[in-house]
């Protein structure tokens, strides 16, 4: 009997080595008949079943490459690749947990395999338990210095570690050994712009995609690193390539970089369905959409990166501490950075719970949620930097909300409502958004009615501005300017004779091509003024030195625009076809200042042309703005927690009763603005 099992065994030995060339060389349907035949000759070769496991998970089905990888250890359990291999399929499956132990596994065999280290590192960092995958990387170039993946995989880590200078210096070793390395080009290219170095950016993000022209999202990195250092040169050639990339359903750019190239709420859309399906599609392990016994209170949870100083926190803290603790119960699940300033202080007093998730997976998160019965959980981050919309793809909640901090669609379907109002999603715009629409009255914005601005302003002299001459100003992001709403304020200033334009200070790049840009129009480059930042409050009193405040498009102000209503500042704006376009007008109507939004830039041009030459007007303007600014919705928190309140009780009545969402008004919504 000895005999034939040494015969096959020789032959089953044949089969995977032929079995392996093929698989080399990509004809799987033949290595996977090879492997067939081994077991058939042997059926105990844990080797065939190894083989076999692998090229089922390179055919895009780990499940069944997890079966037979298992069989293959059940036979030989001492040797190393294939538990690394179970670990690889583990991760294509989200399996993270199962992973590590699979890897750690492999790792006990041969404390050498650098594979194993690598992907260990790999699963760690996906369950955000970032000091071990750090470490495990580490071993890793203890054993193999030079391997440009792992150094490439331990800067990630130190990014996750806000570690960004560390991390520079891993991609800059993985670059020096692979000069052409694309995901390290890439991943260096993100931390520079993470530290607003743009123009160094922009280097790497271009030598990418001279090596790797298709490399999912870089195209469109890249022109927001442009658009930050207001390099506008090729600007109309890439807004059309990318939308026609969007538009065939490439992976070519950010939905939220998305918003300042298209006003297409229907390509947003498919820009988001395209980004949240590859990015963060349902968990296998999905928790489904359960109904939770009847709570005293409704639980709400608000999910955020940004409980410190942040523009949400801005808006929202008054909201947080408004809520009616006799009928809902709050928590924070806060995945951002503890700044321990002032205002997470006053974050964290402000919510029943508060809940510092950083060091837990998505899933892990999940659970959390699960286990604390939260009835409404509410995303303020959407596709924003630093969001993790991978929490509520779990489903850990029966109502699931997007809200705030993402101005337009996720895409994705276990996002069950998006707050909005009338203005910034028309009811003929619905059809663009996956979620069901919750109309809230007056606007969709909520802001804090006690938000401090300093009791002294500078002069102008103090702030760099003219001490006589009309002022206008704009502190929107540099990335929302265009040339076309650039060429309208180039226009205003020369015709407003000593009049300036007064902008924030972001980016060194962006300054210097502003001033150029100006020029190239006809206007000295030093009626352009430039604002550093500062504290917030005394940022509401500086307001006052400007005249009028102008918007941009297609990507309008927010938060700015608060603050500039806030400060008593008039804000002249331009009604857009996108959500991210019509939120000034929204601020406006809610403040009762509908005579500030405009149709398009020809209207816009000349009302601020008529404002700024007619004083009686805007000064008008201003004592209405005065009059309404704590008298009309807008910065009414106790009335707008209300009415989102309301909107909550419904979202859960509906679910309490089994009903599906549904879009909904609240009481006394005003319709206008279809």
């Amino acid at each position: 009997m000895g005999k034939p099992a040494q015969a096959g065994a020789g032959a089953s030995a044949r089969f995977i080595e032929e079995g392996k060339r093929w698989q080399r060389e990509g004809r799987l349907d033949r290595a996977r008949a090879l492997y067939l035949e081994a077991l058939s000759a042997n059926p105990q070769d844990a080797e065939a079943m190894h083989r076999l496991g692998i090229l089922c998970v390179q055919e895009n089905d780990p499940p069944r490459g997890v079966e037979w990888i298992k069989k293959s250890i059940a036979i030989n359990q001492y040797a190393a690749a294939p538990h690394n291999n179970l670990g690889v399929a583990l991760a294509a499956l989200g399996r993270f947990d199962e992973a590590v132990d699979a890897y750690g596994a492999a790792i006990a065999i041969d404390p050498g395999d650098v594979d194993a280290l690598n992907n260990r590192g790999n699963a760690l960092y996906e369950l955000h338990r970032l000091g071990e995958a750090l470490a495990s990387y580490d071993r890793a170039l203890a054993i193999q210095p030079n391997d440009a993946e792992v150094l490439n995989n331990r800067a990630n880590v130190l990014c996750a570690l806000n570690r960004h200078a560390d991390a520079l210096v891993s991609y800059d070793r993985a670059l020096a050994i692979m000069p052409n390395y694309a995901h390290a080009l890439n991943n260096r290219g993100n931390v520079l712009r993470a530290l607003d170095r743009h123009e160094d950016a922009i280097a790497d993000l271009q030598h990418l995609l001279n090596v790797q022209p298709d490399y999912e999202y870089a195209r469109g990195e890249l022109f927001d690193s442009k658009l930050r250092c207001c390099d506008w040169r090729d600007y109309e050639q890439v807004v059309e390539t990318i939308k026609k990339e969007v538009a065939a359903g490439r992976r070519a750019v950010y939905p939220f970089n998305f918003l300042t190239i298209s006003e297409s709420s229907s390509d947003q859309l498919r820009c988001a369905r395209t980004y949240g399906d590859h990015k963060f599609p349902t968990p296998e392990s999905s928790m489904g959409r359960d109904q939770w016994r009847r709570h005293e209170r409704i639980r709400v949870a608000y999910l955020s990166a940004d409980y410190h100083n942040s523009a949400t926190s801005e808006l929202m803290l008054g909201l947080f501490e408004a809520h009616d603790q006799a009928r809902f119960e709050t928590t924070a699940i806060s995945y951002g950075p503890d700044s321990e300033d002032e205002k997470r202080k006053r974050l964290k007093g402000a919510f029943g719970r508060f809940i510092d998730v950083r060091g837990q997976s998505d899933r892990q998160t999940a659970l959390l949620m699960r286990r604390l019965e939260i009835d409404i959980a509410v995303d303020l981050k959407g596709y924003t930097q630093d969001c993790r919309p991978g929490i509520l793809a779990f489903r850990p909640s029966p109502v699931q909300v997007a809200y705030l901090g993402y101005p337009g669609t996720m895409g994705a379907a276990h996002i069950d409502y998006i707050i909005a109002d009338a203005l910034v999603i028309p009811d003929d715009q619905r059809a663009c958004y996956t979620e069901k629409v919750v109309y809230l009255p007056h606007s969709y914005q909520a802001n804090d009615s006690n938000r401090p601005i300093a009791p002294s302003a500078p002069t102008r002299r103090e702030a760099g501005l003219p001490e006589s001459g009309f002022v206008f100003c704009c502190f929107n992001s540099c990335y929302k300017f265009t040339p076309a709403v650039f060429d309208v304020w180039m226009r205003l200033l020369l015709e407003v004779e000593g009049s300036v334009l007064w902008l924030l200070d972001c980016d060194a790049a962006a300054t210097r091509n502003l001033r150029r840009n100006a020029e190239l129009r006809g206007v000295a480059a030093n009626r352009l003024v430039f604002a550093p930042l500062i504290k917030n409050a005394d940022h509401l009193a500086r307001l006052r030195l400007a005249d009028l405040c102008l918007d941009t498009t297609p990507y309008n102000a927010h938060t700015t625009a608060s603050d500039a209503l806030w400060a008593g500042l008039p804000v002249l704006t331009m009604l857009g076809s996108s959500f991210a376009g019509r939120v000034a007008g929204s601020l406006l109507k809610a403040v009762g200042l509908p005579e500030l939004i405009t149709d398009d830039l020809e209207g816009y041009e000349a009302t601020a042309l008529r404002l700024a030459r007619d004083e009686s007007a805007l000064t008008a303007i201003k004592a209405k703005l005065a009059r309404n600014r704590l008298t009309f919705p807008l910065f009414d928190t106790d009335r707008f927690r209300r009415n989102i309140e309301s909107a909550y009780r419904t979202m859960w009545e509906r679910s309490q009763r089994g009903e599906p969402p549904a879009s909904f008004a609240v009481a006394g919504a005003d319709r206008e603005g279809k």
